[in-house]
């Protein structure tokens, strides 16, 4: 019995390891939408999940913290996005399968660095 429930235990963690690693987050400079190697590292990781798992769905979200300019915040979330579906396709993946979302600009973010990020999810169809 023991060794039934072994196997299923370890057959259940296999079936988990298919699914690709759902979110990605690519952090910014404060006021920058420019790249570094660390920011182009995870998004060629996700880039990669995306092509193992065609048919999921690559959602693509921009946020940056509101400052004084809320217009100007809400303008760094959009070209975030975009830089970053960018280089998801540039990357590799299908530009019909990017979705980009900005998000509002909040200053209820847990913090600074927090606000200044693109966050990457592969969805299921």
């Amino acid at each position: 019995m023991r060794r039934l429930l072994t196997v299923l235990g370890l057959s259940l963690l296999a079936g988990c390891a298919s699914e690709p690693p759902r979110k990605y987050v690519v952090f910014f400079a404060n006021s920058s939408v420019e790249l570094d190697d660390a920011s182009r590292n995870v998004i060629a990781e996700a880039s990669a999940q995306a092509q193992k798992h065609a048919s999921h769905i690559v959602q693509v979200e921009g946020y940056a913290g509101a400052g004084n300019d809320l217009s100007a915040d809400a303008l760094l979330a959009v070209q975030r996005a975009k830089l970053v579906a960018q280089q998801l396709h540039d990357d590799g993946v299908s530009g019909d399968r990017i979705r980009q979302t900005p998000r509002a600009p909040s200053s209820t973010e847990g913090s600074t660095v927090g606000s200044r990020r693109v966050e990457i999810e592969l969805v299921s169809p």
